[in-house]
């Protein structure tokens, strides 16, 4: 009896062994696995993002498409597919002709029927355009429409400028529209004429970067983004937003080149910025510095005498700057004399003899009279005095940016490297247009883009040739290296 306990006993012994084996077995493996794929993190930037959306919306989307492989049967709805001809022809309150210039409906062919949705009045209208060509083969377009869309121009552009520039979503905006303007869109449908409309203008914003390099004055800044950075670069010529790209030297070398920008870069004292021939570094960051110290050492009179003297310099520089009595020279001097009160002021925290040094008043004050001494000695305090049309603030770069800044904090961005590619062409071109057209409404920019479908080439084309650059060769596009995908 003792012996088939025993045999028993050491039966289980054995399977209980054998079940520990192949559980430390598949252990190893997954501990394996986690240290491959920590090894593989490692290596990549911390705010790399998927190049694919992540929602539930989406998840249920990747699910559904599995299924279909699978071959489980799709879920039928209440809309079977595309409509018909038919019915957009009953749905179809205008009938418009489109001929080839120079010819009479009697002298061309009919060629096809398209429907799309225009905005004419205040008011969607569905309208059947009947296109001919020309005896010859002479072919017509139909004004302010693009070949294979169902909307015209104005609908992808007050939807563009709703979604980037207003920041509505895009649900939100399709609601706005149909409340408007009586037109129902989808959320699928407005996704595509976004997309439709970015790719249409890739080549106006390389225009535009091409364009940013011969400006007088650039205004640059930066701040964090769900994919890496957003830049903004400002120029009289044009407006450049790049959302997902990298705060980096190679990113800012893509717009300005320091071999090549000769003119006014306004920014922060970021280190990326620095090394151009010309820059106003902004004196709001400055200050701003100088009065925290203050704020928080109220009784410190050195703080408070730093604060006075710089203000005191900063408003005289101001005067100067809109003095239209001097000339280069009167300028000149007037910066030099402002040089000489600046280093006054700071030379008894720098000298080693001196019983008050910037190193005894904390770490930020120090910093602060290093950093004052450093810009006065590279020229970069007081270029608005000698360019008077350059600010002595970053003010309308930070400004333009806090857009941006607000869609970070409540989630709005972008989150793949294709959404942010299409919000920065499509918030740059439009940005841009508001720089050029006396009154930028819907309709002006309509009568703008429709020219650039006549003509063949854009606004910003015309600009670059004003400054005589010519079109480059094909290749990789700007945007491409500065948001690669992921």
């Amino acid at each position: 009896m003792d012996t088939d306990v025993s045999q028993i006993i050491a039966v289980e012994v054995k399977q209980l062994v054998l079940s520990l084996q192949r559980e430390v077995a598949e252990l190893r493996d997954e501990n394996r696995r986690l240290r491959d794929r920590i090894e593989e993190l490692e290596g990549k930037n911390p705010t790399e993002r998927l190049d694919e959306a992540f929602s539930v919306t989406a998840e249920e989307r990747r699910r559904a498409e599995t299924g279909r492989r699978k071959g489980r049967k799709k879920q039928s709805s209440a809309r079977r597919g595309r409509r018909t001809t038919e019915q957009k022809a009953d749905n179809a309150e205008r009938r418009e002709l489109i001929l080839p210039e120079g010819y009479n409906v009697a002298e061309c062919r009919f060629v096809r029927e398209r429907f799309v949705w225009r905005v004419i009045n205040g008011q969607a209208v569905q309208v059947v355009y009947e296109i001919y060509h020309g005896p010859n083969g002479e072919k017509s377009e139909i004004p302010g429409v693009w070949p294979r869309s169902e909307f015209g121009i104005e609908v992808h552009i007050a939807l563009a400028r709703i979604v980037t520039i207003t920041g509505l979503s895009i649900d939100k905006t399709c609601a706005l529209i149909e409340f408007f303007w009586n037109l129902p869109l989808g959320k699928s449908q407005a996704d595509a004429l976004l997309n439709q409309l970015a790719r249409r203008w890739e080549q106006e914003f390389e225009s535009l970067c091409d364009l940013m390099a011969f400006s007088a004055i650039v205004h640059a800044d930066e701040t964090s983004w769900s994919i890496n950075s957003v830049w903004a670069f400002l120029s009289e010529k044009a407006r450049v937003l790049i959302f997902g790209c990298r705060k980096d030297g190679d990113t800012l070398a893509q717009i300005l080149s320091k071999e090549l920008f000769g003119g006014v870069l306004v920014s922060d004292d970021a280190a990326v910025y620095r090394g151009f021939s010309h820059a106003q570094k902004c004196w709001a960051h400055l200050l701003r510095k100088a009065i925290r110290l203050t704020l928080l050492k109220p009784d410190n009179e050195e703080y408070q005498r730093l604060l006075d003297g710089l203000l005191e310099i900063f408003y005289a520089a101001k005067r100067h700057a809109a003095d239209g009595r001097l000339g280069d020279a009167g300028r000149a001097a007037k910066v030099d004399e402002l040089d000489n009160t600046l280093a006054a002021l700071l030379v008894r925290y720098c000298a080693e003899d001196s019983d008050v040094r910037a190193a005894d008043f904390g770490k930020d004050f120090a910093n602060l009279v290093s950093e004052l001494i450093r810009l006065m000695t590279e020229e970069e305090l007081f270029c608005f005095v000698t360019s008077p049309a350059a600010p002595a603030t970053n003010n309308e770069a930070e400004r333009s940016l806090r857009g941006a800044a607000m869609d970070r904090r409540t989630g709005r961005t972008s989150k793949t490297s294709k959404g942010a590619r299409r919000r920065s062409i499509l918030t740059s071109v439009l940005e841009s247009l508001n720089l050029h057209l006396k009154t930028p409404t819907l309709s002006s920019v309509v009568a703008e883009v429709m020219t650039w479908q006549q003509d063949g080439f854009s606004l910003f084309d015309r600009l670059k040739l004003e400054v005589g650059l010519t079109s480059a060769p094909p290749g990789q596009s700007r945007l491409s290296k500065l948001v690669p995908a992921n």
